[in-house]
């Protein structure tokens, strides 16, 4: 075999076999865990529990002796206590800020402080935000159930969107606000029927024909959505500029920059409560009344600007569903 030969083996496309045990090679190269992290509503989330969890593991564990014997004297503990911290990254953690939300352990017992499991949610600073939870966007489906009011109405809108069929519009005080739905949910289904490929208008015809009594819808939680979760820093500042409802600019080593907050996305809802049609000083006061922990649901312009068309501003901002919803 010519040297150029034996480099074209060697370099070129490896056989099957060669591939299954790359594919192997790869996979123990793979830390364990790593597919089921633990989940943190932020950054400042994960920071405070990796520092909290890296305190629990150092801090030396001593017996407990009896009462009567005089108490060996604690080792320093190698790292500070968070609540003793003027500002980490920017926030102010007050003690029962950050104990609050800590795991409690029985004076005198010797249970080993252990680590969040895989998959499970942590949020050591946000964990009793109600904004975090107004905002959740769910995964799965779930079945809810329309009705309508005197007037014949449901109080919704549709759009179809690339062969899905999404709300465009929730009206305020209506049997759609009633159900929770929420704009940018999407309908998969309507008293049975399918509704991938529907347009908008035989969308709008089915809820028209459908029992006024009760409608029955199966319904995706804003696909297109993301919540993004930050925290205030000592000026009360977050770290972003909003003008006609979107993100223009995000301010460098701000929490807003931290949590990966993205330009060219609009702003539909600040801790659960929709302030899409709302101009920008109205949007900057429901901000302004969020709480120093602030969860914004955002989505891309191309998106918005493609599900709010043929819908007028006013339209938007008098009748969209803008109140704060239950947890």
């Amino acid at each position: 075999m010519t040297r150029d030969k034996a480099q074209s083996c060697q370099f070129g496309t490896p056989s099957r076999t060669g591939r299954g045990a790359l594919k192997r090679q790869l996979q123990e190269m793979v830390l364990p865990g790593a597919a089921m992290a633990t989940l943190y509503p932020s950054l400042e989330d994960l920071k405070v529990d990796q520092a909290i969890q890296a305190q629990a593991r150092d801090t030396p564990k001593m017996p407990i002796l009896p009462a009567q014997e005089t108490a060996v004297p604690q080792p320093p503990v190698l790292y500070p206590n968070l609540a003793e911290l003027e500002n980490y990254m920017g926030l102010s953690l007050s003690s029962q800020e950050v104990q609050q939300n800590l795991p409690q352990i029985p004076d005198g017992t010797s249970t080993v402080v252990s680590g969040p499991l895989p998959g499970q949610v942590v949020a050591p600073v946000s964990g009793n935000s109600l904004g975090v939870r107004r905002a959740e966007i769910k995964p799965g489906v779930r079945e809810i159930h329309l009705c309508k009011d005197e007037r014949g109405k449901t109080g919704l809108r549709l759009r179809a969107i690339n062969k899905g069929l999404f709300v465009q519009l929730v009206q305020v005080n209506t049997p759609a606000s009633l159900v929770g739905l929420r704009f940018g949910d999407q309908i998969l289904q309507i008293d049975g029927r399918d509704c991938a490929g529907w347009s908008t208008d035989k969308a709008h015809r089915a809820v028209k024909r459908a029992s006024a009594e009760k409608i029955v819808m199966v319904v995706r939680d804003r696909p297109f959505q993301r919540t993004v979760t930050l925290h205030r820093d000592s000026t009360g500042h977050v770290g972003f500029v909003i003008k006609k409802g979107k993100v223009v600019s995000v301010v460098k080593g701000s929490s807003a920059a931290r949590n990966g907050l993205l330009t060219d996305h609009y702003v539909c809802e600040v801790n659960g409560q929709n302030v899409i049609g709302l101009k920008d000083k109205e949007v900057t006061e429901v901000l302004a009344m969020a709480g120093d922990i602030v969860t914004l649901t955002i989505i891309p312009t191309v998106i918005y600007e493609h599900m709010v068309k043929k819908l007028s501003p006013t339209l938007l901002r008098h009748t969209m569903d803008h109140s704060i919803p239950d947890v």
